[in-house]
């Protein structure tokens, strides 16, 4: 090979490299177009399922009062299985001093309660218009095994693409056509250049929340992402967390006593509400145990996706080891993990990333259409 010769071989390389990129964005995008449509159509709506709710649904609502007001979990109980008394109540949502308390029971329908009185608002089906969202937003409406699989895959394949997009992307020249081009949209512009631009331009604006929403998903789908992910971050390695011990809570003179589960209960969601919560102190969620020996589960610090896992002794109803600590207080590593969702949905900081979670969800949906017709155009030509 002649010094004249080494100069092109970069370019070569460069030249065959962009051209596999080109392919394989080409034909994953079009493999794949169809599920992030449905996925980002989906995602959008989702965004402000709660706002939705709020606004069209009245028997969520109710005139705030004083927080002692509040009946606890036993009066709730009693004042619902007298209304329903063949249902299994499971556990009881406290959603706020404004809010209905959402019952779980074995039912198709969700239950919602006065918290100040325990009377019934409202008994709606589950099957509402958000759930079949949430369904395809999952599984594409294909059912658990089959949909979890397809989505989870074609967000893998979405992931790869926003690379090789951002490469395809990436101006050869900084001059400012160059720049003009990869930054702005000719609006004025004919329809097939102008959605050259939607998909390149508008694609590149979006491509970091883009990239968060496809790897939060991908933590959600993938065992082995979640957990390469927490160890990247600082995270314990699973033979690490296995080393951990976690101390038993003795049992005293409270497992001899008369204290029924409803009595617990009444005692756990004081102590929660006026001793643990930290964020939205009066959003409480108490569950009621299946058997007398397992654990009492409560949540609380309920706030823009995040929430805080609490377990308590069902004889002792002492806070056990295993519960989780309040989300300020955690290292990075846990910080990330338990706001995955809230990072994913967008509801980490209220409304306003939301909203533009809701923008970049709503782009994501519309490469596949516009890369599309890219595509149909180019095939067009070549005939």
């Amino acid at each position: 090979m002649t010094k004249k010769q080494n100069p092109k071989l970069p370019n070569k390389v460069k030249s065959r490299f962009s051209k596999i990129n080109a392919w394989l964005h080409l034909w994953l995008g079009l493999a794949s177009g169809i599920v992030v449509l449905i996925m980002g159509i989906t995602g959008c709506i989702l965004v402000f399922e709660q706002e939705i709710k709020q606004l069209t649904s009245p028997w969520l609502n109710v005139e705030a009062q004083s927080a002692d007001k509040i009946l606890p979990p036993s009066k709730i109980y009693a004042s619902v299985k007298k209304a329903l008394p063949k249902k299994d109540i499971h556990g009881l949502w406290y959603n706020g001093l404004d809010k209905t308390i959402k019952v779980d029971i074995e039912s198709d329908s969700l239950i919602y309660v006065n918290p100040y009185n325990g009377k019934i608002t409202g008994m709606v089906d589950h099957e509402d218009f958000f759930h079949e969202m949430d369904e395809g937003h999952r599984y594409l409406w294909l059912g658990e095994e089959l949909g979890t699989t397809i989505t989870s895959w074609a967000t893998l394949i979405f992931f790869f693409l926003l690379i090789s997009g951002l490469i395809l992307w990436f101006p050869k020249k900084w001059n400012k056509t160059a720049v003009n081009n990869s930054f702005k949209i000719k609006w004025s512009a004919r329809f097939k250049r102008l959605n050259y631009d939607l998909h390149n331009v508008l694609g590149f604006y979006s491509l970091i929340l883009a990239f968060l929403i496809a790897l939060t998903g991908l933590i959600m789908s993938f065992h082995w992402v979640r957990e390469s992910t927490y160890w990247i971050t600082g995270g314990f390695t699973n033979e690490e967390v296995k080393k951990e011990v976690v101390a038993e809570v003795k049992t005293d003179s409270l497992s001899k006593s008369k204290y029924n589960m409803l009595t617990a209960s009444d005692i756990i969601f004081n102590k929660v509400r006026k001793e643990i919560a930290q964020e939205n102190k009066e959003a409480v969620i108490i569950n009621f145990p299946d058997e007398p020996n397992d654990d009492f589960y409560a949540c609380t610090d309920m706030k823009n996706g995040n929430w805080r896992d609490l377990y308590f002794n069902s004889k002792t109803l002492e806070l056990l080891p295993n519960s989780r600590k309040y989300i300020g207080n955690e290292k990075f590593h846990d910080w990330l993990s338990r706001s995955n969702y809230s990072l994913h949905v967008g509801a980490i900081g209220g409304l306003p990333t939301k909203i533009i979670y809701f923008t970049a969800s709503l782009i994501c949906a519309s490469l596949p259409l516009t890369g599309f017709y890219i595509w149909l155009g180019r095939k067009k030509k070549k005939k």
